[in-house]
């Protein structure tokens, strides 16, 4: 699949977009494979305009019609074709296996899906007293700015749109340039089943772009998915026109392994929530805190089995870790694994990995420093520091200091003891001897660091809604 130079702006099914080439390269082997004509701050604020204009009209569909467009645009995406085309295009541009992305597929479906059903199932309230009658609803906020990851170049757009348009409000989004075609491929497949307008798209420079967005007093929110660096300069630029911000930032994901874990168990689980994506993930397991008693054997167990994956070509159905998105990327994790070598840690990292290409082996860092990078920074790969832990207490105020609350993971045989620990830790959601812990049913979103505001769910629907209450006297 090749693609000639794409417009960066979609705007209700037409297209412009015309500013330098933003070129597009497969992980697998570094070559480009497609290029956008990017977007820039004029195209940002044309998309609004395209956004407000539909704004009413949209906000006054029934919830039922919205729902039917919403349920007829995941069953597109859901086509076999479509879904299978998609999926090798988001495998190209973001080196996540096929068998992943053909889930991400899936799981962008789903989400339509599930914002349909709370679209239809969100109802007002009715209060009364001794004079008065209370009406309470739900408004739309107006038009939301999406702005979207590479990580997950379909399904959180679709979480961040879904939402917004179920709620009644317009949306913008704006893919990260690092995976545009993804995007303004999902936007091209929902468009049909939505009036112009109510989603548009611009891909390009996210500095310029993403600028120009919040700068609009139009733009009533913006859903950000990003770094935590980032998210902090949003939030700021959002105040000076009140734009609601939703943020949704990094993490430090900890994995515990409670004293009566089961070993072979928490080892599958733990493979799943660090390396499922190619370890890229905002709640990828990012430090491992074993109990004690099963550190030494967990240790070994985890490395050995870390060993045997079969790093390469992600549309390889053998293969169990791609690539991550770049040369930078590979840089960064690289330079993690020097650090702690360096400084004396016991580095397990070996096996072959493509010559071509941004690939890292997967390495654990057994029993890091307190003030190594790989301990005290978000990975985002597939590199891993791995603790033991004698005391509880003392587990759950260490990693509530750490002020990042976004995912994490707890094991142990004893499934309310487990949770009763997940209870006490500051984490948005957690899992509990299961590596996958999000679906599109559940709100998701952050403690401190880790941002604010709650994607998914009910919550994620009323996120883009203000309540109102109307006050009636009673004769």
């Amino acid at each position: 699949m090749s693609f000639d130079v794409v417009p960066g702006a979609r705007f209700g099914g037409g297209a412009l977009g015309g500013g330098d080439r933003l070129e597009v390269a497969d992980p697998r082997d570094g070559e480009p494979f497609g290029a956008v004509a990017a977007a820039g701050a004029a195209d940002a604020r044309t998309a609004v305009d395209a956004a407000a204009a539909a704004q009413p009209g949209w906000a006054a569909t029934p919830p039922a019609e919205r729902a039917r467009r919403l349920r007829a645009a995941a069953d597109a995406l859901r086509d076999p074709g479509t879904a299978e085309d998609l999926a090798l295009l988001v495998t190209r541009e973001s080196g996540k296996r096929l068998a992943e992305a053909r889930a991400e597929v899936g799981f962008s479906a789903a989400f339509l899906d599930w914002f349909a059903d709370a679209a239809v199932g969100l109802h007002g309230e009715q209060r009364l007293t001794a004079g008065r009658r209370f009406l309470i609803g739900h408004r739309p906020l107006g038009v939301v700015a999406a702005v979207t990851p590479w990580n997950f170049p379909l399904s959180i757009p679709a979480r961040k749109v879904a939402a917004a348009l179920a709620a009644g409000c317009t949306a913008v989004l704006k893919p990260s340039e690092l995976t545009p075609l993804s995007g303004l491929r999902f936007a091209e497949i929902l468009e049909p089943f939505l009036p112009a307008g109510a989603l548009t798209t611009v891909a390009g420079a996210g500095t310029e772009v993403t600028g120009a967005l919040l700068d609009d007093p139009r733009v009533a929110a913006v859903s950000f998915t990003g770094s935590t660096r980032v998210g902090k300069l949003i939030a700021g630029r959002a105040g000076a026109t009140l734009t609601k911000p939703l943020l949704e930032l990094g993490g430090r994901a900890p994995f515990i392994v409670r004293a009566d874990a089961e070993l072979d168990a928490a080892v599958e689980t733990l493979l799943v929530a660090k390396y499922r994506n190619n370890g890229a993930s905002c709640i990828a397991a990012n430090n491992v805190l074993v109990h004690e008693s099963l550190y030494g054997g967990f240790v070994e167990a985890f490395t050995a089995r870390s060993r045997a994956l079969r790093v390469g070509d992600p549309r390889d159905e053998a293969t169990d870790l791609g690539p991550v998105i770049d040369a930078s990327h590979v840089k960064r994790l690289d330079a993690l694994v020097q650090e702690a070598r360096a400084a004396g840690a016991d580095v397990r990292q070996d096996g072959d990995v493509p010559s071509a290409g941004s690939f890292v082996a997967p390495a654990v860092v057994a029993d890091p420093g307190d003030d190594l990078p790989v301990w005290t920074e978000e990975v985002f790969g597939p590199v891993v520091g791995v603790r033991p832990y004698s005391d509880e207490d003392a587990l759950v105020e260490e990693v509530n200091g750490w002020d990042f609350g976004l995912g994490g993971y707890v094991c142990g045989a004893d499934a309310a003891a487990a949770a009763a620990l997940a209870e006490r830790l500051r984490i948005g959601i957690v899992g509990i001897n299961n590596g996958a812990p999000n679906s599109p049913e559940v709100p998701f979103g952050g403690f401190g660091l880790s941002g604010y505001g709650r994607e998914g769910g009910l919550a994620g629907l009323l996120e883009f809604t203000a309540p109102q209450t109307l006050s009636i006297a009673r004769p």
